[in-house]
């Protein structure tokens, strides 16, 4: 039988030479593969009071929103500075070669929400902290951070877990 990790394809030199690549949509388009990723990444959760689902862009989308459905709550987008048409609040974030910002509407949350935040694969934990920090900003709470890949050479878990988050994933590769 097949695991999620064994359903990921691995793309060498991309986007630049020496980036081993994990390609997650080949995951999602084999059906039970996709089914068995969102099982298990609910399942640490099951029984834990859960509001909204959170997911990072772009491909925390597509597990949050089945996530969401999952658990019958709502699904808030965390997207790139620029892209969400109604007003925002946004945090930045450094990459490794530069600055981002993330934004979430204002009104997506309501204080004391309790949200699982989601996406395909942590690496330095960047993106996701930037996640965090709109979260709490808006008063909620982040449950857990679920995820596909770990990448635990490149720290996002020690990252996150440091900042007292609960760090759930799939699947870690070494080599990134």
């Amino acid at each position: 039988m097949k695991t999620v990790k064994d359903l990921i394809r691995t793309i060498p030199d991309f986007p630049h030479e020496g980036i081993m690549f994990r390609d997650v949509t080949t995951l999602f388009g084999d059906a039970r593969g996709f089914r068995m990723a969102i099982d298990q990444l609910l399942h640490p959760y099951a029984g834990t009071a859960i509001d909204r689902v959170a997911g990072l862009e772009a491909r925390g989308f597509i597990l949050g929103g089945a996530l969401a459905h999952q658990l019958s709550v709502g699904f808030v987008p965390i997207r790139k500075k620029g892209k969400l048409p109604g007003r925002t609040i946004e945090q930045g974030y450094k990459l490794e070669y530069g600055e981002a910002i993330m934004e979430v509407h204002d009104d997506a949350l309501q204080p004391g929400e309790k949200v699982l935040l989601v996406d395909d694969l942590l690496a330095t934990g960047g993106t996701a902290e930037a996640g965090i920090k709109l979260i709490e900003r808006l008063g909620a709470e982040v449950v857990g951070c679920a995820f596909v890949i770990d990448l635990p050479e490149l720290g996002g878990r020690a990252r996150l877990e440091n900042l007292g988050m609960q760090v759930h994933a799939l699947c870690a590769f070494e080599g990134a």
